[in-house]
């Protein structure tokens, strides 16, 4: 949805969660921008090369989000200030994994790393995706694209979408 100033023209996005076709909540007051540094970010690390994370679906841009693994969180907020419902957050979780040795006793651990995103109507995560750093980098430049599409001028026939 796009948020427009006084004469009309849209200048950000807000995003409104559906489920079932039946709106829970909207989140995410002006945060196209975010949105787009985000969707850079994971391109710029996908294609770095780091030894720390040598599987590019692994990597991920912690140095431009380096909020405990918090690469974003939206709520909804009324007017007042006021924290209602709706929710929608993505964090970084790095997951151990024991990898036995074939022969012998030994093994090692491997760890990976993968974006939770849930969302949900405030009072808990209703709807959880686990998603590889190229299944985030296609979620989010999807909604920038939504976005862009909701903020053009509008051409006859064309509605602004929700997201």
């Amino acid at each position: 949805m796009a948020c427009r100033d006084g004469v009309g023209s849209p200048y950000e996005i807000t995003l409104e969660l559906h489920r079932d076709g039946a709106l829970y909540g909207t989140v995410g007051e002006r945060c196209g921008r975010l949105l787009t540094r985000l969707a850079k970010g994971v391109a710029e690390a996908r294609a770095g090369h780091e030894a720390h994370w040598p599987d590019p679906d692994d990597r991920f841009p912690d140095d431009h989000f380096p909020n405990d693994g918090e690469l974003f969180a939206f709520r909804y907020r009324a007017r007042n200030g006021v924290v209602g419902e709706g929710e929608l957050r993505c964090r970084l979780r790095t997951i151990p994994t024991w990898i036995p040795e074939w022969r012998g006793p030994g093994g090692e651990w491997r760890l990976t790393r993968r974006a939770f995103v849930e969302a949900g109507d405030g009072d808990e995560a209703d709807l959880r995706a686990v998603l590889t750093s190229a299944e985030l980098g296609v979620f989010v430049e999807a909604l920038v694209a939504e976005a862009e599409e909701c903020l053009s001028p509008q051409k006859s026939g064309n509605s602004a979408r929700s997201l």
